[in-house]
C-alpha cells in the first residue's frame, strides 16, 4: 500500500530543508488605512504592520468611487452572478466594464474572465483550435499562467531566450512561412520589472506573419496617458492583436480579461472552456472594476506620485549599496540570492520593524536569484520609506550581505 501520508510530509520536508516554504501571513486590510494593516501573530497576537509587497499599486482597493460602485451594485443586484456568462451570468455590469476595457485598449471588444491567470491559460490554450497547425512562440520568462496555457493546448511551441529578438527571428525564420504564428510575452515582467521590446517583436510579427499576445497584467492602470499600460505609453496597441490585464492589481478588485477585435473575442468565448464552464464574477466586482477603470482614465497624478515613491524607494536603497534590480518600472526587487536569509530578513521585517514584504524563492524566480520584492505605492509615506530604509540597513548587516551597485 502507498503510504500518501508519508509522500506529503516528504515533499513539504523538502520545501522545508530548502529553506522556501511558503507561509500564509494573517493580515486584516482596513479601508481609510492602506498600506497600513494588522498581523495576527503565530500566538494570536495582533501587531500594526505596513504592507510593501501587496498588488494592489494605486491603492485603489479603498477608492471611495470604487466602493460606493460596488455597495450600488449589491445594493441592486445582490451578491452573485448566479450562472456563467453563457446561462444567466451575464449582466449590464459584465457588459459595462468589457466596454470600459475595450476603449481603454482602442480595441473593438474585451472579454471578462474570473483571473488574469485564467485569462492567459484559457485564451492560449484554445488558439490552436482556431487556428490549427499554430506555432506558439514564448518569452522564456513569461508567467506561469502563459507557460501553462501554452503546454496544454497540444501545438507547437518555441521558446525564445528573455527579450531576445535576435533569437526570436532565428526560431520564426526556422518555421514553416505558411504556418501560422503568434508570439507571446509581458510588457513589464514581475520579478526584476523590465519591460519587454514590444516595438521590435511588433515589427517581427510584420515580417513574419504572426500575431502578438501581450500581457500587460503588471502595466495596466499605471502606464500610458490613460492607463491602458506600456503599449499605450509607447503608442504600439494598434499593433497588438491581444492584449491581457487584470483588474487585481491597479484596480484595486478582481478579475483578469482580454481585449482584442470583436471576432477574436467572439471565438475565445465560444471555444475556451475556462471561459464557457466558470460562473462569472459578482456584479459587484464588475460594478467596482468598471469605476476604477473609468477612473484612473483620468487620474494621471496618482500615476505620476506612484513612479515618485518607486524612484524615491529605489534611490535610497541604492545610497545604502544594496543591490536592488532597476529596469525603470515600479517594481523595486533586492536580490538576497539566497533562500534561508532571504526567508530571514523578510521574517525579521515582520516580527521586529512592521514591515511586511514576502520573500520571493525558487520556483518563482531561478535558485541563487532570490529576493525581495517592493511594491511601493501612492499611499506610501516618507516616514514609511523611512522606516523601511532604516530596517533593511540594520538586517543587511546583520546577515553580513554584501553592498554593491545596483544590476539592471
Amino acid at each position: 500500500m502507498t503510504d500518501y501520508d508519508g509522500a506529503l510530509d516528504a515533499a513539504i520536508d523538502t520545501l522545508h530543508r530548502e529553506g522556501r516554504y511558503r507561509t500564509f501571513i494573517d493580515i486584516e486590510r482596513r479601508r481609510g488605512q492602506f498600506p497600513h494593516a494588522t498581523w495576527t501573530r503565530p500566538d494570536g497576537t495582533e501587531a500594526d504592520i505596513t504592507v510593501w509587497c501587496g498588488n494592489d499599486y494605486l491603492g485603489m482597493g479603498q477608492h471611495p468611487v470604487v466602493l460606493q460602485a460596488m455597495h450600488e451594485a449589491v445594493d441592486a443586484a445582490g451578491a452573485g452572478s448566479g450562472g456563467t456568462r453563457n446561462i444567466s451570468g451575464t449582466t449590464v455590469y459584465h457588459k459595462r466594464l468589457e466596454a470600459e476595457l475595450a476603449d481603454l485598449h482602442g480595441k473593438d471588444a474585451a472579454l471578462l474572465f474570473t483571473s488574469a491567470y485564467i485569462a492567459n491559460d484559457a485564451t492560449l490554450s484554445t488558439l490552436p483550435k482556431l487556428f490549427p497547425g499554430l506555432i506558439i512562440y514564448s518569452d522564456a520568462l513569461n508567467h506561469a499562467s502563459m507557460i501553462e496555457g501554452v503546454r496544454r493546448n497540444g501545438g507547437a511551441k518555441r521558446i525564445f531566450r528573455h527579450n531576445d529578438v535576435n533569437h526570436l527571428r532565428e526560431l520564426l525564420q526556422a518555421d514553416d512561412p505558411a504556418a501560422p504564428k503568434l508570439i507571446a510575452f509581458e510588457s513589464v515582467y514581475s520579478m526584476d520589472g523590465d519591460f519587454g521590446p514590444i516595438e521590435a517583436i511588433c515589427d517581427l510579427a510584420d515580417e513574419f506573419g504572426a500575431l502578438t499576445y501581450v500581457d500587460e497584467v503588471h502595466a495596466v492602470g499605471m502606464y500610458g496617458p490613460r492607463g491602458a499600460g506600456v503599449a499605450e505609453r509607447d503608442r504600439l496597441m494598434h499593433r497588438l492583436d491581444i492584449i491581457n490585464g487584470t483588474l487585481a492589481k491597479a484596480y484595486g478588485v478582481m478579475g483578469g480579461y482580454i481585449a482584442a477585435s470583436a471576432k477574436m473575442c467572439d471565438a475565445i468565448r465560444s471555444y475556451a472552456p475556462g471561459f464557457i464552464f466558470t460562473t462569472s464574477l459578482p456584479p459587484s466586482i464588475a460594478a467596482g472594476a468598471a469605476a476604477s477603470v473609468a477612473h484612473l482614465k483620468r487620474d494621471r497624478a496618482l500615476r505620476d506620485l506612484h513612479q515618485e515613491r518607486a524612484a524615491s524607494l529605489k534611490l535610497r536603497l541604492r545610497g545604502l549599496g544594496l543591490p536592488i534590480i532597476d529596469h525603470g518600472s515600479h517594481i523595486v526587487p533586492v536580490h538576497v540570492g539566497d533562500p534561508v536569509k532571504c526567508k530571514m530578513i523578510s521574517d525579521r521585517l515582520l516580527s521586529d520593524h512592521g514591515v511586511y514584504v514576502q520573500p520571493i524563492n525558487f520556483p518563482t524566480v531561478p535558485r541563487g536569484t532570490e529576493r525581495l520584492r517592493f511594491t511601493p505605492s501612492p499611499v506610501h509615506t516618507p516616514d514609511m520609506l523611512d522606516g523601511l530604509v532604516r530596517a533593511m540597513d540594520n538586517l543587511w548587516s546583520q546577515c553580513a550581505l554584501s553592498r554593491r551597485q545596483a544590476s539592471a
